[in-house]
């Protein structure tokens, strides 16, 4: 999920709970490729996400899926793969670029949402960026893995309530900038919304360009944006409105770029 503008924190102005569920995601992502990925391809290959075992409800190591693909047999039933997917990373690089932006963005989503309905949003987007990514090759036999969708989802629920907030970004040689997080986003967005349709021209296998299921992550990002209102919480908002409205001596301003 690296881009051009790589993010480095944002402004936590107004945060008011502690992102434990954020927290938890980013140690069970660490725990699983470190204790069960890294020591075992074929837990890797078993728990991915195969288009076509979730759109024939067939696990294709078994004899009933005539033993298709050379892997380990996957959970029972096979469709919990969307789930187990989304906890695991293809190598050190797409697990650290993950959890940057699950860790500068996660905390403010959370604080809007709430812890359980944060979680339930989380799981809900990775799921979505599975689908988005089987109806464009709902035959395809390549694993597909990350948490890249689920994060799409928080970068678009993000956005829509975040608009205007400062997001620094290393950019080159530049250095940091402090940008909106609507220019930074946004163009994170853009770049695979023109990734994902230019490779489609090319292939419908768009899981073989470059390794990169660009439209999983615009199915996550998409749903982040349509579910966002739905899963926010309202008290939350509130008492951030409270506190933002609280004397300039009394607000928060210890916490500001910690994410």
């Amino acid at each position: 999920m690296l881009t051009a503008l790589m993010p480095i924190g944002d402004d936590n102005e107004g945060r008011i709970i502690t992102p434990y569920v954020t927290y938890i995601l980013i140690a069970i992502n660490v725990a699983v490729f470190v204790f069960l990925q890294l020591p075992n391809d074929a837990f890797t290959y078993a728990f991915s996400v195969i288009p076509k075992e979730i759109t024939t409800g067939v696990d294709l190591t078994t004899p009933q899926g005539r033993l298709q693909i050379p892997q380990a047999p996957g959970p029972s039933p096979i469709y919990l793969t969307l789930f187990s997917a989304m906890f695991m990373h293809g190598g050190w690089a797409h697990l650290l670029g993950n959890l940057l932006y699950l860790w500068i963005f996660g905390d403010n989503v959370e604080d809007a949402l709430g812890h359980v309905k944060f979680l339930i949003f989380y799981l809900v987007c990775g799921v979505a960026a599975s689908f988005a990514q089987i109806m464009v090759s709902p035959a395809s036999v390549i694993p597909s893995l990350g948490a890249s969708g689920a994060i799409a989802g928080v970068l678009g629920g993000y956005l829509l309530m975040y608009p205007t907030r400062s997001v620094r970004v290393l950019i080159g040689y530049m250095g940091i900038v402090a940008m909106p997080a609507i220019i930074v986003i946004g163009l994170w967005m853009a770049l695979q919304f023109m990734s994902g349709f230019g490779s489609i021209v090319q292939t419908r296998q768009t899981s073989e360009q470059g390794g990169v299921a660009y439209f999983a992550h615009i199915g996550g990002a998409v749903a982040g944006l349509l579910l966002v209102s739905l899963f926010r919480n309202n008290a939350s908002r509130q008492r951030a409105q409270q506190r933002i409205a609280a004397p300039s001596g009394r607000t928060y301003y210890d916490e500001r770029w910690r994410s």
